[in-house]
């Protein structure tokens, strides 16, 4: 059989107004299916229900040129809202032009696994004590509550991949599977584009990592990927400090560093978006295996130039080395080893952490708009729980607080704060200002901070 098509204009010759599609992609613009969806938007298709895990950047031959062309009715994703970015999705939520379903990361692919399989539904820890959860089933396993998810089936899924043979085998590369897989598989109509076309027996067996009979039609990619259009969310520079009452504080590399001397010998570590992604360049010699939910396991330190490579990247998209004994895989793998409890130490960024350990990391305007991304997964899987973030939010109220005003990621759940001026651990239910930046007296970091907290005796100094 041959399930090669001429363009992407007659992959989605039959696509009708209406209905829901899967469009891989991950970040802001790491291997989106270009050529389909820029022919899904000349196409004009409307009342669209997207799942994605975003929309990608504005500006850019992404998702998002969908809703810039008013051509979404629904949208199912991990992120509405990316820090530093306006879209057209976005300003379209906010007028309740668009419905929006916020979804964890790990659980979006969970729903499809379930569809594809035939599973209508199953129980999750993941959100339980969350606002995702108000208003839906819970039942408790194990003295934990779990939360009813449905399966998600898709009408079409618009996936980009490296190659595929004319019988619809296919292969992708590095860490670019992600959610590609899963959405293909839920799938009434897979559609696979792809850099190039095999003859059938030119892909190994042993290559193969989405079998043709999960794929329906296959077409060449109009859009070449070139890792240097990939846009990059806006990010403060790491090495410029913040003052707090006339003092320099740590450096966001600072964070990172005391952060990655935390970190055990002989542990599975995930890296959250954010300063945590900076830790990577901390951990070179030692024996730390880092972990990223997009479907890697074992890499290093941020690389740009000629050491780049398009398809290793962490969950923040950044481009990284590997590390010997790496490998890839994709994100229903990855949030196994999330939930799973195979990650020894979760590392995430924070909007605020409250002293009963609370974390809220995904949202500041309610549960309409935000990026969830994994973080609620990875708090599930009950690791140790280290948030890195500055001490004071850009307006200079603390962000260590005695209850957290934001939707919560996860409850009484952190057991590490580092902060551009203070190292903290939780035990036994409270924490201790263990050390404070060089220049700065624990009093003058405690009048900086809402929550309760003991005082180490004696006060170290971060290094």
């Amino acid at each position: 059989m041959d399930k090669v098509v001429a363009s992407p204009a007659a992959a989605l010759a039959d696509l009708p107004d209406g209905a829901t599609v899967a469009i891989g992609g991950f970040s802001v613009g790491h291997r989106f299916a270009l050529g389909l969806i820029t022919a899904l938007r000349d196409r004009g298709t409307k009342d669209l229900c997207v799942v994605c895990n975003s929309l990608g950047s504005p500006g850019e031959l992404r998702g998002q040129i969908l809703a810039e062309n008013r051509q979404i009715r629904r949208l199912v994703a991990a992120f509405s809202v990316r820090t530093g970015l306006v879209t057209a999705a976005e300003e379209q939520i906010a007028a309740g032009e668009l419905e929006i379903e916020l979804v964890p990361q790990g659980i979006l692919v969970e729903r499809c696994r379930a569809g594809a399989a035939g599973i209508p539904a199953f129980y999750s820890p993941t959100g339980a004590d969350t606002a995702l959860a108000e208003g839906r089933e819970i039942r408790m396993f194990d003295g934990r509550p779990h939360v009813l998810e449905t399966a998600i089936r898709v009408d079409y899924a618009l996936v980009r991949a490296w190659r595929a043979d004319r019988a619809g085998n296919v292969q992708f590369r590095g860490g670019s599977q992600n959610l590609n897989p899963a959405f293909a598989k839920a799938a009434r109509i897979a559609v696979v584009e792809v850099d190039e076309v095999l003859e059938v027996g030119e892909l190994p067996p042993d290559q193969v990592h989405l079998p043709g009979i999960f794929v329906d039609r296959v077409v060449k990619t109009t859009h070449p990927f070139d890792a240097t259009q990939v846009p990059q969310t806006r990010r403060r520079p790491a090495d410029r400090p913040r003052e707090y009452l006339g003092k320099p504080a740590l450096t966001r590399e600072g964070i990172a560093r005391r952060a990655a001397a935390l970190l055990r010998t002989g542990s599975y570590v995930n890296l959250g978006l954010g300063i945590p992604t900076l830790v990577s360049n901390y951990t070179a010699g030692r024996d730390i295996v880092l972990h990223a939910e997009n479907g890697v396991l074992g890499y290093g330190g941020l690389v740009t130039g000629d050491a780049v490579d398009p398809d290793v990247y962490n969950a923040g998209g950044q481009y990284v080395a590997l590390e010997p004994g790496a490998s890839f895989f994709d994100s229903v793998t990855s949030f196994e080893m999330a939930r799973g409890g195979h990650i020894d130490t979760v590392v995430l960024g924070a909007y605020e952490v409250d002293q009963q350990g609370s974390v809220s990391n995904w949202s500041t305007q309610g549960v309409r708009l935000g990026g969830i991304g994994g973080a609620m997964d990875l708090v599930s899987g009950g690791s140790e729980l280290m948030i890195l973030m500055e001490h004071c939010d850009s307006k200079g109220r603390p962000k260590l607080r005695r209850e957290c005003r934001f939707p919560l990621t996860g409850q009484a759940c952190v057991d590490w704060v580092v902060t551009d001026l203070a190292l903290l651990r939780r035990e036994n239910g409270r924490f201790t200002l263990r050390e404070v930046a060089p220049g700065f007296t624990a009093e003058e970091v405690a009048s900086l901070t809402e929550m309760d907290m003991a005082i180490a005796t004696p006060v170290g100094t971060m290094g």
